[in-house]
């Protein structure tokens, strides 16, 4: 496993496990806690997950999978923007520790943009911190000038990272926000790095896939995390498909490779509004 060296002086996996629709049906509850578990096994030892994925029943499965090795962990989940006025937020991140079952949240983030000001989310995450009840905070779906505006408040500087849409079918953030947030040290966290499936398909994967004998996804989501300060983080319920995720990780594409990629998968050439999923 490759490892993300944080500001912080932690190191983070630039692998992730995404949980986006667990939850949702308590007869797959035990198969997608064994996945996470072999995630987990695999060195994917950061989860996301979030109080909106399953109303809350994502959050348990993170936190079965995650019993009795929560120090090995590093539990990422978020606050509906409903919920994030300064109030709602330190609610709403208790309601998330209870299903999680556990002390304390790694990165907290901010679903995305709502009605509450910045600033009293910002608070409320400032405050949870002080409290141990969370150990970093930050955003997600935030474009360049959500970021300045986040950036420019007093405890603005203490985001610790930008999860948004980022994959070789959406590569607007390489415009702009993706240098931004590098200069800025604020990771991006990519999600849906395999557009929920349907790139993994993509012809010009094949070859590829072929010459390095791995599975086409393993290819797009090596390419996701090939330069700094990039996390990805696939969903995945298949045993197989979370094996041939994680092998990305030590997989590292030659200029051959994402010269091939770009042709198939043009960069921007101007800036694109933020693209959501």
């Amino acid at each position: 496993m490759r490892f993300l060296q944080w500001r912080t002086g932690e190191k983070l996996p630039v692998l992730g496990a995404g949980t986006w629709n667990m939850g949702e049906n308590g007869a797959r509850a035990d198969d997608e806690v064994e996945v996470l578990k072999l995630a987990l096994d695999l060195g994917v030892t950061l989860i996301d997950t979030a109080e909106m994925y399953g109303a809350g029943g994502a959050e348990k499965i993170v936190g079965r999978a995650a019993a009795g090795g929560r120090d090995e962990v590093f539990i990422v989940s978020k606050v509906y923007p409903h919920n994030a006025t300064f109030d709602g937020t330190m609610a709403a991140c208790e309601r998330s520790l209870q299903r999680l079952a556990t002390g304390h949240i790694d990165l907290y983030l901010l679903h995305w943009r709502g009605s509450s000001p910045l600033a009293d989310t910002v608070e409320a995450f400032e405050r949870l911190k002080e409290q141990g009840k969370i150990r970093h905070w930050g955003v997600s779906n935030f474009d360049t000038d959500d970021m300045e505006e986040l950036l420019a408040l007093p405890a603005g500087r203490n985001c610790a990272a930008n999860q948004v849409l980022y994959n070789l079918n959406q590569r607007g953030i390489e415009w702009q926000l993706l240098p931004e947030c590098r200069k800025r040290d604020v990771p991006i966290m990519a999600y849906s790095p395999l557009a929920q499936g349907p790139l993994a398909r993509h012809r010009a994967l094949a070859p590829i896939a072929r010459k390095h004998r791995v599975a086409p996804a393993t290819i797009a989501l090596a390419w996701t995390i090939r330069g700094p300060g990039v996390i990805a983080i696939p969903k995945t319920s298949d045993r197989d498909r979370m094996r041939e995720n994680a092998a990305a990780a030590d997989l590292i594409l030659d200029r051959d490779d994402l010269a091939a990629l770009d042709r198939a998968f043009p960069p921007p050439s101007r800036k694109h509004p933020l693209a959501l999923n």
